[in-house]
């Protein structure tokens, strides 16, 4: 009983760290700017967190980055359109995106953890965007239309593509691609440690 408390205790406060990093992180990412949105440099902390702590540890880093989002002004513009879907899109793809870095490197980490890493570092871009995608459909259309017809788009499929979503989702995934092995040491020196602590309290 003693072990396992004081294995939570542990992890409670790595979840509290990585916590405070997502939020430094997003809030300097919000001035980086390509396109209409900002960097999101989060894809390190919230995959490390998820696979050193668990998928539900990867959901709730995934919305205090929403949360972020929506405090430093980044989604002003779909907020004043739609206040309720804005929350409801920017909290549930950066929670999806959390979960699904966490279950990718779940699935992989038995095989090659280092493969494991990578994909989940990856994978989180990939849903994030995917996610909002599909809530400009569902909510935002008609006004990402008169958006995309003032900006001279073919369509409104090749304004949020190209245009909102674009150069951001490159830009992040790439990052992502970049930073990968620097998931896969964090990952690996968390794990080293927590095996440690473990096979001390055994003895």
């Amino acid at each position: 009983m003693k072990t396992k408390k004081a294995f939570d205790t542990r992890k409670l406060v790595l979840l509290s760290l990585l916590t405070a990093i997502v939020v430094i992180l997003q809030f300097l990412g919000s001035f980086i700017k390509f396109g209409t949105f900002s960097i999101q440099l989060v894809s390190i902390p919230i995959t490390v967190g998820a696979a050193l702590i668990g998928v539900y540890a990867g959901g709730w880093l995934g919305i205090v980055f929403g949360l972020v989002v929506l405090l430093s002004g980044d989604a002003a513009a779909f907020l004043a359109i739609n206040p309720a879907a804005t929350v409801a899109v920017v909290l549930l793809k950066g929670m999806l995106a959390g979960i699904a870095g966490g279950v990718a490197y779940n699935l992989l980490a038995r095989k090659n953890r280092t493969v494991a890493a990578i994909v989940a570092a990856t994978v989180y871009p990939i849903v994030n965007s995917v996610v909002f995608i599909i809530g400009s459909y569902m909510f935002f259309l008609p006004t990402l239309t008169q958006w995309g017809i003032a900006a001279g788009a073919t369509n409104v499929t090749e304004f949020i593509f190209l245009t909102i979503v674009g150069m951001n989702f490159v830009i992040e995934f790439v990052l992502s691609l970049l930073l990968s092995p620097t998931v896969v040491r964090l990952i690996q020196y968390g794990q080293d440690r927590r095996n440690l602590s473990g096979s001390a309290n055994k003895t």
